[in-house]
């Protein structure tokens, strides 16, 4: 048995400004992390943790955010501690560190109070991060860790008078990548970061689809499009090819490529939305590609597509996330009504309203109609 003067000699990577509250080997936590750990035990916690999160697929975005969260989290002072510095918590082994990070010795209670007045969303992420974290080493997170609820926003999407005012805007763009982009993200639904890593040899025009690799949660998945964006991609070839042979970089693959010859980045077509938003006197707010990728998913179901559909095109792994777009919001529902109550035209052909637009099919206009006489 270890006697007090031989315990005071052992280095302990917790004592001193680190604040250990309690001694390990008396509560019994040496013997606390999980099997599949042990191996792991003296390498860094970060960099373990990091390979972790790579090794799940998590997206670069994931797993910068949870970062950010792991950082603020373990350098968190309790009472006596003093500062604590990232270079020096991040450097701690990992079985040291499954009792620094212990939920119960108040180092979450002084992380979650100061999150202050951050909005529920935002929190919620830094406690999934946090969640993550803990389990990993082998902690079961306390009833107490409550997350906030929040009020689930409807997905922004494009009424039928500013699409159409889209539609003109693009159509009379000097940017050659606007008809080609905003067509394809309102024909697909692809998410933004999809699109700029689309390839030539994703496509398959005969087809009438699309491969994507890589997608959200590294899932493939395809997706289709219509005859319409088949005649602009191959409208945009020619200038494709032009920038690729202008700045010499004919082995690149990209479908999009910039004026420079290079694939297009998520921030080149955000700035270009915003010209496109001034053009059609849309709220820059307004216009994003997400906000075209909701046009898209909220298109499909006005005119009678089922939600495992949607789900399927949109790359949703859970079907929870698409069940958002059956909250139909207000003026949708009163520009829905009102078409459904105009007699159907004797021809049986689609009717075609003053702005160009068709009307969604008999099946949607039966289940507004009667969803309005519920109410």
């Amino acid at each position: 048995m270890t006697g007090e003067g031989d315990r005071k000699g052992i280095e302990n990577p917790l004592s001193g400004r680190f604040g250990q509250r309690f001694d390990s080997d008396d509560i019994g936590l040496e013997h606390s992390l999980p099997s599949r750990l042990n191996r792991l035990g003296e390498l860094k916690w970060h960099d373990c943790w990091m390979q972790q999160l790579r090794s799940e697929k998590k997206s670069s975005h994931t797993i910068r955010a949870y970062d950010v969260a792991a950082r603020a989290f373990s350098t968190t002072s309790l009472p006596g501690e003093g500062t604590l510095v990232w270079e020096e918590t991040s450097a701690i082994p990992v079985r040291p560190f499954h009792t620094f990070v212990d939920p119960n010795n108040g180092r979450m209670d002084a992380w979650m109070n100061s999150l202050g007045e951050l909005k529920p969303s935002t929190i919620n992420a830094k406690i999934a991060a946090l969640t993550h974290l803990l389990k990993w080493l082998g902690h079961t997170i306390p009833d107490w860790i409550q997350r906030p609820s929040r009020s689930r926003s409807l997905p922004k999407t494009l009424g039928r008078r500013e699409l159409a005012r889209l539609r003109k805007a693009v159509s009379e763009s000097e940017d050659p990548l606007a008809m080609p982009v905003s067509t394809l993200m309102l024909d697909t639904g692809l998410r933004i970061s999809e699109l700029c890593a689309l390839d030539i040899d994703d496509i398959d025009k005969d087809d009438l689809s699309a491969l994507v690799i890589g997608g959200k949660g590294e899932k493939d998945r395809t997706v289709l499009f219509t005859q319409s964006s088949v005649e602009v991609l191959e409208s945009w070839e020619p200038i494709r090819e032009r920038r690729l042979r202008d700045d010499d970089s004919g082995g690149l693959r990209a479908v999009f490529v910039s004026s420079r010859g290079r694939r297009i980045n998520p921030r080149s077509i955000q700035k270009m939305m915003d010209r496109l938003a001034d053009a059609a006197d849309i709220p820059k707010s307004r216009l994003s590609p997400h906000t075209l990728r909701h046009t898209f998913a909220t298109g499909l179901l006005e005119r009678g597509a089922d939600l495992v559909t949607i789900q399927r095109l949109l790359g949703h792994s859970s079907i929870a996330t698409t069940r958002v777009y059956l909250e139909i919001g207000d003026q949708t529902l009163r520009e829905i009504y009102h078409r459904a109550q105009r007699k159907p035209p004797v021809s049986g052909e689609p009717q075609v309203k003053d702005d160009g637009q068709i009307p969604p099919s008999e099946l949607v206009e039966q289940k507004v109609e009667s969803t309005v006489t519920k109410i």
